[in-house]
């Protein structure tokens, strides 16, 4: 089961009757497209239609329809002065009790939509490598980090991350799907740029970074052009992660800035 189905089958799992809402009319500036959904319970939420005024109006909505037990509801929202947002845009939405069949048809929609996420390919589950799984974890994304000591992967991982114990790290690299990132920052900077030399080999790669410093950069470019790399790919290497601009190099600073950086890359993408 995926992340998103896990977390919705937790949700639905606790909530014996929840409300649906979803957005069926999206015109001009609005906060989520046509089609995003949210769940929402007596005393709890499941995702979003873009939060503010809006959000509210539906939870409240939603929740008349719970305490009153009306089967359906709707809602039509200019996003103006009236509610107290200036998004310009218009918002329909349809809030309904979910029924057996609306369940299941979120927990097929769930395992779409994860199947649908870019993935992220972390190598290295040392200090910056488990800031960014914790950062990577609250995006809409599916990462994987992999690990050739079976310790580091002992404790401490979200459970949103999957994690593999692999001695040749790289072969995963080989067999990602089209669109994936590459996050290098291992313990052993022999592997790290045999890692590196993998990606850049991906045409389709979104993101190759390598964690580092610039005489690391300087080793790594030497060393990849005397083995038949070129100048091309090598322009394609982010290195170091999260870029030279700030300064702070605590891991979970790292992270957020490096997590930034891939999740742009993967939508330019996508």
């Amino acid at each position: 089961m995926t992340a998103l189905a896990k977390s919705l089958a937790a949700f639905l799992d606790t909530a014996p009757t929840v409300a649906l809402v979803e957005v069926t009319e999206a015109k001009g500036s609005t906060p989520r497209e046509r089609g995003a959904w949210m769940l929402v319970s007596p005393d709890a939420i499941l995702g979003t239609i873009g939060g503010g005024q809006l959000e509210f109006l539906a939870i409240a909505r939603a929740r008349e329809l719970i305490e009153k037990n009306i089967a359906t509801g709707a809602l039509d929202i200019p996003l103006g002065p009236e509610i107290g947002q200036c998004c310009g845009g218009h918002v329909g939405l349809a809030i309904r009790i979910a029924e057996p069949e609306d369940r299941a048809e979120l927990a097929r929609r769930a395992e779409t939509e994860d199947a649908a996420r870019p993935h992220v390919y972390l190598f290295g589950g040392g200090h910056v490598g488990r800031a960014l799984a914790a950062a990577l974890a609250l995006l809409p994304v599916r990462t994987v980090l992999l690990e050739t000591r079976a310790d580091v992967l002992e404790e401490g991982i979200p459970q949103e991350v999957e994690t593999r114990l692999t001695a040749v790290p790289e072969e995963a690299v080989r067999e990602a799907p089209a669109g994936a990132a590459f996050i290098v920052l291992t313990h052993d900077h022999a592997l790290d740029f045999l890692i590196v030399s993998e990606a850049l080999a991906r045409e389709d790669a979104a993101y190759v970074g390598m964690i580092g410093s610039k005489t690391k950069k300087a080793t790594f470019k030497s060393w990849y052009l005397k083995n038949g790399g070129d100048e091309r790919r090598l322009a394609r290497l982010v290195t170091p992660i999260g870029g030279e601009t700030v300064r702070d190099k605590r891991p979970s600073v790292i992270a957020a800035v490096a997590a930034a950086e891939v999740i742009a890359a993967l939508t330019r993408v996508t």
